[in-house]
């Protein structure tokens, strides 16, 4: 064990212990979020216009701030933009995040001195936990790869701008740089397919030990790797390679090709962090779930994902969530986001501590019926339908067909990309189907009454959904497929990558 790993045990033992108090006592450390954020934010041109000098409690808080998405809040942000400075918190942030929305084109989202330790802290955070749970901390030792965007940033009005994981970038902790990759240079290539190829031959020879990033762009990597090798497993090329740490998807349907990629299974720990601030990790590998981080300047709201689009919708605070309930999560951060819409679904699988499972998307689903089939359900379906089957896949969307054949019903339309098809695919439809119908009543009601017929599988061909994306201009980095559609934007685009 090297001096690295050696000292990273008693350092994660002390931060463990830091964890474990503050989500031991999870709703007060709220509460001394809530009341530093009103305190601190008093004197803004957000706090005067909404009151906050009279805000004592969170029942006034909810009084006075309504729940915003970002086009609501987006004309505060072009103050920030603009060089003002105490719009939304005081002074002007250190940066702006540039990311792309679903609705408004590039989102602006300020980072500020007091909210980049969330950031920080929380991915730190997470490996630590991994160490002292397990024991495991010669990865520390090796090489660190994290498949990112790149770190170089524009500036406007004195305000540096760039996407995440490049700001990040630039604050890895010292002790840590020598032992992460890709360079420079490299990580600064444009190019996503240039920049993996670039990455391969930069790492192929070294000795990786954690390896980062979105499932579906870490196995092109892997995949790169082994042409690049000769036919070699990842194990073979990286025999130290101990630990895969990720976020933004599940990795349950990737896990099988990953594992046959690398040749054995590789413990991993899951990220849940946004522009908008670190949410969640998971610290622990025998329990469900990630920990909501409750004490980085991040105060939640919560709204039944079933009532969200109700007038009279509730918002409630951590102390009133129940176990199992799909809830739209809300920020109020120390970046100056206020009644923030993240537009994430989550569910709480346990209160001691608090932690969550990432169930999708508020504008991600499938209803055209009124079923509202979420991402957590079509996941569970695939992944199962996978597993029972012998499949692998690269990647997958799913989206409503309302105007079938003449003759036909509808029915839900699954693009799928497989690295290796069902053995029976007919069979597997109909399992996919049926599991479904089992997570969903509503959908299950539909097909029992002849409104839907059982869903279809579209194959994409081999590498179509890189070429999807790369045609949107949105390959690599932090891009990600939408798992749900609710109409056929993205399905009619799929036609042109379908298998012959």
């Amino acid at each position: 064990m090297g001096v690295k790993a050696a000292l990273s045990k008693p350092f994660a033992k002390l931060i463990a212990k830091g964890i474990k108090k503050w989500s031991s006592n999870p709703i007060r450390a709220q509460e001394k979020v809530f009341e530093n954020l009103i305190v601190k934010a008093k004197n803004t041109a957000f706090g005067k216009d909404h009151g906050f000098k009279t805000i004592s409690s969170y029942s006034d808080f909810k009084k006075a701030v309504p729940v915003r998405d970002y086009e609501a809040i987006a004309p505060y942000i072009l103050r920030v933009k603009s060089g003002e400075e105490n719009v939304l918190w005081p002074g002007k942030p250190i940066y702006l995040c540039k990311t792309s929305g679903t609705t408004s084109g590039a989102k602006y989202i300020p980072i500020t001195k007091q909210s980049m330790p969330n950031h920080i802290h929380s991915a730190r955070n997470a490996l630590l936990s991994y160490i002292d749970g397990s024991n495991e901390a010669d990865f520390v030792d090796g090489k660190m790869i994290f498949l990112q965007g790149s770190p170089e940033m524009e500036s406007e009005n004195g305000i540096p701008i760039g996407r995440l994981s490049g700001i990040v970038a630039h604050h890895v902790p010292q002790y840590l740089q020598k032992n992460r990759m890709p360079s420079y240079e490299v990580n600064c290539i444009d190019d996503w397919e240039s920049k993996v190829d670039a990455i391969v031959e930069e790492t192929i020879h070294q000795n990786m030990t954690l390896i980062s990033g979105i499932p579906a762009w870490v196995q092109m990597y892997f995949e790169k790797l082994q042409i690049k090798s000769g036919g070699k497993l990842i194990k073979d090329i990286f025999p130290n390679f101990s630990l895969f740490v990720y976020g933004g998807v599940s990795y349950e349907p990737y896990r099988k090709r990953f594992e046959e990629l690398i040749g054995k299974s590789i413990p991993s720990v899951e990220l849940y962090p946004a522009s908008e601030g670190f949410i969640s990790f998971q610290d622990s590998q025998d329990q469900e779930g990630m920990l909501l981080v409750l004490n980085e300047g991040i105060f939640y709201e919560f709204i039944k994902a079933d009532d969200f689009f109700k007038d009279d919708r509730e918002r409630i605070s951590l102390k009133d969530v129940e176990l199992g309930v799909n809830y739209v999560i809300i920020l109020n951060t120390n970046a100056g986001l206020w009644g923030y819409n993240l537009g994430d679904t989550i569910k709480f699988v346990s209160r001691k501590p608090y932690r969550i499972i990432v169930t999708g998307r508020i504008k991600h689903f499938t209803s055209a019926f009124g079923e509202h089939v979420i991402a957590e359900e079509v996941e569970f379906a695939l992944q199962e339908g996978l597993k029972s089957f012998d499949a692998q896949i690269v990647e997958f969307t799913v989206a409503p067909q309302v105007n079938p054949l003449e003759g036909e019903l509808p029915y839900h339309e699954w693009f799928i990309e497989f690295s290796k098809k069902p053995n029976d695919m007919e069979a597997f439809i109909v399992k996919m189907d049926l599991l479904l119908q089992q997570k969903n009543p509503y959908y299950a009601d539909l097909l029992q009454g002849n409104i839907l017929q059982t869903l279809k599988v579209s194959a994409i061909k081999e590498g179509g959904f890189t070429s999807f994306m790369k045609s949107r201009g949105k390959l690599g980095g932090q891009n990600k497929i939408p798992r749900l559609s609710n109409d056929r934007k993205i399905a009619d685009e799929l036609f042109s990558f379908l298998e012959q």
